[in-house]
């Protein structure tokens, strides 16, 4: 069993100025903002991290607000996007974050005052980039006001632990998820229950593969701009994903869903929602770098890949071959020099969508079907040469571990945020490959372990609630 190291729950986050929930957007007095959607601090390494946020015009969604109607793909005629239920609309000002080793006195940074961006639905992001030492728990505050004012008329409190230096040796512990649909929430009010779960574990850092918001759902289609972001509004106003963001470190994946619809590729559109506004739109909602794949380096014996597989990739119906690619020619260079260069003891693939499978044989865009064969052969078979190399996968609605005879080579699939979310794939089709298999809601933690001063890798598979379903223990070889 893994170690309950701290007790998390949702009030443990302050927020300022929460109140009850208003009928309407436009109840506030004028010129007061807020953090309804939090704070999400991300990709944080053993010297950097980026801290994201955003003004908001009312402390919490509107959940009072007028329903969306069925099959609704736009604002309604004569209404405005801040009177429909569950909006969160941005606000003007500035923010500031300031942040100190805890424990420390006297010791404190601080970013300065900057304007959120209304282009960019008035978030913004610092980079606190080289400013933090290794292996070291910061406390933080972030602060809003208004444009033209010189009050802090919001805040709250966040904090985050760095990565150790290289040659530490130093346990982690992260957890994955995919698939998080808003009308398939299984609380209502509070939001996804499995933040709750993985946040008793305390994990190190966290990474969501995609699928972060689904825009060819309905209640409404997102296919707008404008429709796009009230998705992720709504989404991160919600506050079990907010006290958890506010506590854990995140690494965001993009899929299909979170840039346009089903199966995308470059240049589609989805309505109004061209390709490059959904890029855009997801480029804003998160605390990312400018490159869309990168690594972690956790100490002496861990090294975890986050990759792309929606930017770069040829048109799911072109025909398969040497040219026909997810990752595209810079990616794959890159990841294959840097995984084969590493000398961590464990190493470990994280993509959006699986590369071994077993998947459904209707499906087509990912490197587990025929329509990438030629480029997933490649990568199976680079991956089959390395020692101590794993791969954890997003996209398909259920848990499994499935395995490459003779090479011993192993995927994870986390499952989905919740078990009405599950589906797609039936246990009876369990395969030769598969060493578990799930078709239930729930999540992926990865624990860096020593024993006896022997570090092992120990993959458990969760239920929503957090209870361990199936655990692999891997020693170092």
């Amino acid at each position: 069993m893994v170690p309950m190291r701290r007790s998390f729950l949702m009030g443990s986050v302050a927020f300022c100025c929460l109140g009850s929930t208003l009928p309407a957007q436009d109840a506030e007095p004028e010129g007061s903002v807020y953090f309804a959607n939090g704070v999400k601090v991300g990709e944080v390494t053993s010297s950097a991290a980026i801290i994201w946020t955003r003004l908001t015009a009312a402390p919490e969604r509107n959940i009072g607000g007028r329903p969306w109607p069925d099959g609704a793909a736009a604002v309604p005629a004569g209404r405005i996007l801040g009177e429909m239920q569950d909006s969160v609309m941005g606000a003007a000002g500035e923010v500031r974050v300031q942040w100190w080793p805890k424990g420390a006195v006297g010791v404190r940074s601080s970013s300065g005052w900057a304007a959120v961006d209304p282009q960019a639905d008035f978030t913004h992001a610092f980079d606190l980039s080289d400013l933090l030492r290794s292996a070291t728990a910061y406390a933080m505050i972030v602060e809003g006001r208004a444009s033209g004012s010189e009050e802090v008329q919001c805040s709250l409190s966040a904090s985050f632990r760095t990565a150790p230096a290289i040659q530490q040796s130093s346990p982690a512990t992260f957890t994955v998820v995919t698939g998080q649909d808003f009308t398939r929430r299984d609380d209502p009010q509070a939001g996804h229950r499995i933040y709750a779960s993985m946040g008793e574990l305390d994990p190190d850092f966290f990474v969501h593969t995609g699928d972060v918001v689904y825009h060819d759902k309905p209640g409404p289609l997102a296919r707008s701009q404008e429709l796009a972001r009230y998705k992720w509004n709504r989404m991160y106003a919600l506050p079990l994903q907010r006290a958890f963001h506010a506590r854990v470190p995140a690494w965001f994946l993009r899929d299909d869903h979170d840039v346009l619809k089903n199966d995308c590729w470059p240049g589609q559109s989805y309505g109004e929602l061209t390709w490059e506004q959904g890029l855009a739109v997801y480029r804003e909602q998160v605390p990312t770098g400018p490159r869309p794949y990168r690594r972690l380096r956790w100490g002496k014996d861990l090294e975890v890949w986050f990759v792309e597989g929606r930017e770069f990739r040829s048109p799911n119906t072109l025909a398969d071959g040497p040219d026909k690619t997810i990752w595209g020619g810079d990616q794959m260079a890159w990841f294959r020099r840097t995984f084969a260069a590493s000398d961590a003891t464990f190493r470990i693939l994280i993509s959006p969508t699986p590369i071994l499978g077993p998947d459904r044989s209707s499906k087509r865009d990912n490197h587990a079907n025929k329509a990438f064969q030629h480029e997933g052969d490649e990568l199976r078979a680079f991956l089959a040469e390395q020692d101590s190399a794993f791969v954890i996968c997003g996209d398909r609605h259920w848990q499994y571990v499935s395995e490459v005879p003779d090479t011993g080579l192993r995927e994870y699939s986390c499952g989905p945020t919740t078990n009405k979310h599950a589906g797609g794939f039936s246990e009876k089709n369990r395969s030769d490959a598969h060493r578990f298999l799930r078709v239930a809601g729930g999540f992926l933690s990865a624990s860096l372990e020593y024993r006896d001063d022997a570090p092992r890798l120990v993959m458990r598979h969760h239920d929503v609630a957090g209870g361990i379903v199936h655990e692999d223990v891997h020693e170092a070889r």
